[in-house]
């Protein structure tokens, strides 16, 4: 059975939701987003941040509008990009109807936190009416006192509550096109938290740890807690949540998909770690492959690696490969020698051959 087979066979079936030309969950494809990082008063600068997003392969762009004026942001971002804009409101309604106005595809709120029941109902009533989703985002810094009364803290189950009892409040005026995320900064937390969701509702699951971190840190607890989930079949959009340039986020989102085996597009770059019987500089020329090759978006194996004993043998899975030698290295398929070239010829020709595959 192939790998992707395995995965195949344990998605969480989540109710499909329409998102522009789109779906989310219903066995549809995991799915890349990020949050522009650009003042929104800069209109010009969250633009090209976002046209940058869709170049990198973001799929989903998210957007902070603070304030009504902020609005604007919505049709200069859509008249620029093609993925899905999402408005990330908090507290004030008439943002949200604002934007839905403005053509945005998806709004994140929290219906419980924009005061009495007649804005809620605006809200899911103008939504509806536009085919635009909602996406209710808790986390252990934002929940209910009586659900921390309850648990006695910020538990996964208490996480889970949060989430349904905002569902709930637009579950009661008709509107059920609804995205749950459930974030903690504690990995173990947040794990347990989408597990106890994907049993308790079919609504998709957004998946993320928040307040990751840096770049270092921040990709290996969202590379643990995303990546378990997603090789339990749960998730159904992704955002690695990084204090570093957005694309970095998009970037390490992808990479999450593929090292989980549910994606199949872009490279995946296997080399070993070196050892004694490496002549060749494996480190510098695995970072120009990885570098080179970072928006390729052809589905790829291809290996890295410092001697023959680690190379057209235990790498004959990829697709395309190097082993090196002393001063000189060589060039494999499907395990299989084609050629041998100078060490300082041999990312080139890797490279061309990529091209012609």
């Amino acid at each position: 059975m192939m790998l992707s087979d395995f995965f195949k066979g344990r998605n969480r079936m989540s109710k499909e939701i329409k998102l522009k030309d789109s779906v989310i969950g219903g066995g549809s494809r995991v799915t890349v987003q990020s949050m522009l990082n650009v003042p929104a008063a800069d209109v010009a600068g969250s633009v090209m941040q976002a046209v940058a997003l869709e170049r990198a392969g973001c799929e989903i762009i998210r957007a902070a509008i603070p304030d009504l004026e902020a609005v604007r942001l919505i049709p200069a971002i859509k008249q620029a990009v093609k993925i899905p804009v999402v408005a990330d409101i908090h507290f004030d309604y008439r943002i949200a109807l604002e934007s839905v106005s403005a053509g945005v595809d998806k709004i994140r709120i929290n219906p419980g936190n924009i005061g009495e029941e007649s804005r809620i109902k605006t809200v899911a009533h103008a939504c509806r009416n536009a085919g635009i989703p909602i996406r209710i985002g808790v986390n252990s810094g934002s929940l209910e006192k009586q659900i921390l009364t309850k648990y006695g803290g910020p538990t996964p189950q208490a996480l889970v509550d949060s989430a349904l009892y905002h569902a709930q409040l637009l579950e009661k005026f008709d509107f059920s096109d609804i995205v749950l995320s459930i974030k903690s900064s504690h990995v173990p937390s947040m794990i347990r938290a989408y597990r106890l969701a994907a049993e308790q509702t079919d609504y998709p699951l957004h998946l993320g740890v928040t307040e990751a971190g840096t770049s270092r840190m921040g990709l290996l607890k969202s590379a643990v807690g995303i990546g378990s989930l997603l090789c339990d079949g749960i998730g159904d959009t992704i955002r690695v949540s990084l204090t570093a340039d957005p694309i970095e986020e998009v970037r390490a989102g992808r990479d999450i998909l593929k090292a989980a085996g549910v994606a199949r597009e872009g490279v995946e770059i296997i080399s070993c770690p070196t050892c004694g019987r490496t002549k060749i500089d494996l480190i510098s020329l695995a970072g120009q492959v990885e570098d080179k090759l970072a928006d390729c978006k052809k589905s790829l194996k291809v290996a890295v690696m410092g001697c023959a004993v680690n190379g057209p043998g235990e790498a004959r899975e990829a697709d395309i490969g190097i082993a090196g030698g002393a001063g000189e290295a060589l060039l494999f398929k499907k395990g299989e020698i084609v050629g041998k070239y100078p060490e300082d010829k041999i990312l080139q020709v890797l490279l061309d051959e990529i091209d012609r595959m």
